[in-house]
């Protein structure tokens, strides 16, 4: 096994000066580091990570709550790209990640004695339930936590600017000249909060007073809940003209509704999205959509993650908003 000292040897510097350079210390110059890390990678030299968590006291391993009642969480794309970005940046400054769950084997466990057994340096909490206590006694507990797309007190959250998202999307819709419009929420949550306040704002914007009987609560990522929820409301007395679909996959639900109720999508009834998933724009119309910035929502998630581990003392809790994108698509007529 390739050492330090054999690093030092062949290259001629002392082994203080490899294991700064590997570990990333600022007085040694950015030359001599990636000469040392070139030959490091030649050598094929790894870090023994037992005697670097032995000199830090800490195990560079983040751990990660990742489950929804519908466990949906690794086959939505929206989470699953921000997820594969928290990865890319934890692994960025050599950090490791592992799931967290409550069964090990045929042994039952709470989510927070998990997170010691795996003795994890902090925790992410992304699409779960939010209200479960498991989930409370890890925020309650002493371990460093950020959460997306949900606020804790005194813990660090990273946030889809979801108000502002659903603003742009009833603006657009608005500003093409429909008036009569349907909102199909998601199952409740901040998200789906901050969403419909979004929603009803920015009608009250427009001077349009929305009919109450087409805002109905739904599911995300539920093309079937979907389906069913757009025949009703296009079954009402007077349909309206555009309907706000929960997220992307379950605007196909949408779609296929209102085939099947022998209508046009973007023709005679409009859909607006949301999320941004690649998918969207393979539907036909394309879909009007937000596209939210999972890779930066990611990435941030992972910085304040291990500031937070790294630097406590200097860092503080605190709730961060990431701004997406209206992507305009063909799902939305024009009635001017």
């Amino acid at each position: 096994m390739v050492s330090l000292k054999d690093i030092s040897a062949r290259c001629g510097v002392s082994v203080a000066t490899v294991s700064k350079a590997l570990n990333d210390h600022k007085d040694v110059s950015q030359a001599t580091k990636q000469k040392l890390l070139q030959v490091a990678k030649e050598m094929g030299y790894f870090p023994n990570l037992q005697a670097r968590a032995l000199k830090t006291n800490r195990t560079y391993n983040l751990g990660v709550l990742f489950l929804d009642a519908a466990e949906s969480g690794l086959t939505h794309e929206f989470f699953a790209k921000v997820l594969n970005s928290f990865k890319n940046e934890a692994e960025e400054s050599r950090y490791d990640i592992t799931f967290i769950n409550k069964n090990l084997g045929s042994r039952h466990m709470t989510t927070y004695e998990h997170c010691k057994y795996r003795n994890v340096d902090g925790v992410i909490i992304a699409c779960t339930d939010f209200t479960d206590p498991d989930v409370y006694e890890v925020i309650n507990g002493d371990i460093p936590v950020v959460t997306i797309d949900h606020i804790f007190d005194c813990r660090t959250a990273v946030m889809s600017d979801n108000f502002a998202g659903m603003s742009a999307l009833v603006n657009y819709v608005c500003n093409k000249g429909h008036k009569r419009l349907a909102y199909i929420q998601g199952n409740k949550s901040a998200v789906a909060e901050k969403r419909l306040a979004g929603f009803y704002k920015e009608c009250k914007n427009h001077g349009i007073e929305v009919n109450q009987d087409h805002v109905i609560v739904g599911d995300y990522h539920n093309p079937d809940v979907t389906y069913h929820l757009t025949m009703e409301i296009l079954k009402t007395g007077v349909p309206p003209t555009c309907i706000f679909m929960p997220d992307d996959y379950s605007a196909i639900g949408g779609y296929n509704a209102i085939r099947d109720m022998g209508l046009t999508v973007g023709k005679d009834v409009s859909v607006v999205g949301y999320d941004g998933i690649a998918y969207a724009q393979f539907l036909s119309p394309k879909l009007t959509t937000y596209k939210q910035d999972t890779e930066q929502i990611g990435r941030i998630a992972a910085k304040q993650l291990i500031q937070l581990i790294e630097n406590p003392q200097t860092t503080f809790n605190e709730v961060l908003s990431v701004s997406g994108e209206l992507v305009e698509g063909e799902s939305v007529a024009s009635l001017i």
